[in-house]
């Protein structure tokens, strides 16, 4: 089963926040990491970054039938930093804002590295 956002019940009502805003979240927050150049880094990426869309885009959330949520993050890095440490202090922030900005502890967070670049 698809979902295209997380839930939550309050003694008021409902309160849902939508796929897109966890991928903006999680974009921001890898960002935040000195060494990350992007987020994203196929062609499709390029494209949607020459016509002003978010790179949020790039990123993927799955939300499954028991409410756990998947992220998988691509990101380019700058030449010259050490890929796997920068890699895993981008997964640790996109979790820290998650869990601090919509109180959401994902199951997975996958930073695929998609490249390098300088400056």
């Amino acid at each position: 089963m698809h979902r295209n956002q997380e839930e939550s019940r309050t003694e008021l009502g409902m309160i849902r926040i939508h796929k897109n805003v966890i991928a903006s979240i999680a974009s921001l927050a890898a960002t935040e990491i000195e060494g990350v150049k992007r987020v994203g880094g196929d062609f499709k990426s390029g494209l949607l970054e020459l016509i002003g869309r978010k790179m949020s885009m790039a990123i993927k959330i799955e939300i499954d039938s028991s409410d756990e949520v998947r992220i998988e993050v691509p990101i380019v890095i700058k030449y010259g930093f050490n890929i796997p440490e920068v890699a895993a202090k981008a997964q640790e922030n996109v979790h820290k804002t998650l869990e601090k900005m919509i109180n959401l502890t994902p199951k997975d967070i996958n930073i695929n590295v998609q490249g390098i670049e300088r400056g």
